[in-house]
């Protein structure tokens, strides 16, 4: 019993509801290691903490004895999938998902055991099938099926086109499940549908089906949408220990449960220790600062996690403006036509992770200084001269040297 409420921690759906339990009296019976299923599609090279609840979960089963198979989608990826938008993901070239398969099997380690990992990719079996085998698979699944799906239903509803290779794609990684044979496939909440995909195409092929267990998703630093790389709301797995305490500290205070739930390690005793001490007052920011210090130690070392809190209150809570601790930034890595440049473009050059509409933003908000000024003219043009001194945002101050 205490191994499955382990397991069930923090998991948001388990379809069917009692699978867990029988999937592991199942193995038990049959003296076998479960065989876990993760699928990832290598459409960019970053892991970040939402992929990491779903990969700690994963080393739960690991440690229990069970086999943990990583599929890297590197045919899926090849063709594009859904986006849950309403417009399908271009696909990627060969060399791309080459890149960014060897990128997240490095990052994968952070977490899991990888010597003790199964690395699978679908091109394996998919590049292999003939149209006859294509077609025949794909016979095994109506469109009414297919229409469940939220955002495909959304845009036939709405006219909005649908490609065939998006319908075809949750097929397709249903299939994956038939040829390795899984008995569990873990996901977020957004893949609820493909993974049950997996369930009923082993059905059809006289499988005894997968369960599925959905990780919910946890929050981005802007508190509203998913961790995504592409939203810049993300604290990646390789991010240095000071981005990363200063990133956790930025979170909303309403996420700060969410955070300590789904991003620690903390055992359920500690974790509820530290909310009864939220819940009777404690101040939000030295939760943030435990579960920022947590999250450093997971991902670096305690060392590390102690000296970026350090830095942390050295930064942003006793120093003064000018003493500070700033990036040195090369005058001649400044790329401008004259000696001055207007604020919007320095600013460009300076926060690369930020689009031009989220710096005019910033500007416009008064979250820019120059040398102690606040200027929320985008056009101001800045002179470049050693020494100028620039603050863009809460956590970010340059100095120009040449």
């Amino acid at each position: 019993m205490e191994t499955i409420t382990r397991l069930k921690e923090n998991v948001e759906i388990i379809l069917p509801e009692n699978g867990l339990e029988e999937k592991l009296e199942q193995a038990k019976k049959e003296n076998r290691k479960l065989i876990i299923k993760l699928g990832f599609d290598p459409t960019a090279p970053d892991l970040h903490l939402g992929h990491a609840v779903v990969l700690k979960k994963l080393r739960e089963f690991q440690d229990l004895g069970h086999q943990v198979i990583i599929l890297v989608g590197d045919f899926t990826a090849r063709i594009g999938d859904p986006t849950g938008k309403n417009k399908s993901r271009k696909p990627l070239s060969v060399e791309a998902v080459k890149h960014n398969a060897e990128t997240y099997i490095n990052q994968l380690s952070k977490i899991i055991d990888i010597d003790k990992v199964k690395i699978v990719f679908n091109s394996e079996w998919l590049d292999k099938l003939s149209f006859t085998e294509v077609i025949q698979v794909l016979s095994k699944v109506t469109v009414a099926q297919l229409l469940h799906r939220n955002d495909f239903n959304k845009r036939f509803t709405e006219n909005t086109p649908i490609a065939m290779h998006e319908m075809v794609y949750p097929i397709l990684q249903g299939f994956d499940s038939v040829e390795i044979k899984a008995d569990i496939e873990m996901g977020g909440t957004d893949q609820l549908f493909n993974c049950t995909m997996g369930r009923k195409l082993q059905e059809t092929f006289e499988m005894n089906p997968q369960i599925v267990m959905c990780m919910p998703l946890l929050k981005g630093l802007d508190g509203i949408e998913k961790m995504s790389k592409s939203l810049n709301n993300t604290i990646g797995l390789t991010d240095k220990a000071k981005d990363m305490f200063g990133k956790t500290m930025s979170i909303p205070d309403n996420l700060i449960e969410e955070y300590l739930h789904l991003t620690t390690d903390f055992s359920l005793n500690e974790k509820q220790a530290i909310k009864n001490s939220l819940n009777n007052g404690e101040n939000p920011m030295e939760i943030k600062k435990i579960i920022a210090k947590n999250i450093i130690t997971q991902y670096h070392n305690s060392s590390l996690a102690q000296q970026a809190e350090e830095h942390f209150k050295n930064q942003f809570q006793n120093k003064k403006f000018e003493d500070k601790e700033f990036e040195p930034v090369l005058i001649n890595n400044i790329q401008q036509e004259k000696k001055t440049i207007k604020l919007i473009d320095l600013c460009i050059q300076l926060k690369k992770g930020l689009s031009k509409s989220a710096i005019r933003r910033l500007i416009e908000d008064g979250a820019v200084q120059v040398n102690l000024k606040k200027n929320k003219d985008i056009n101001t043009e800045i002179t470049i001269k050693s020494g100028t001194k620039i603050k863009i945002g809460k956590r970010d101050f340059y100095e120009l040297i040449e």
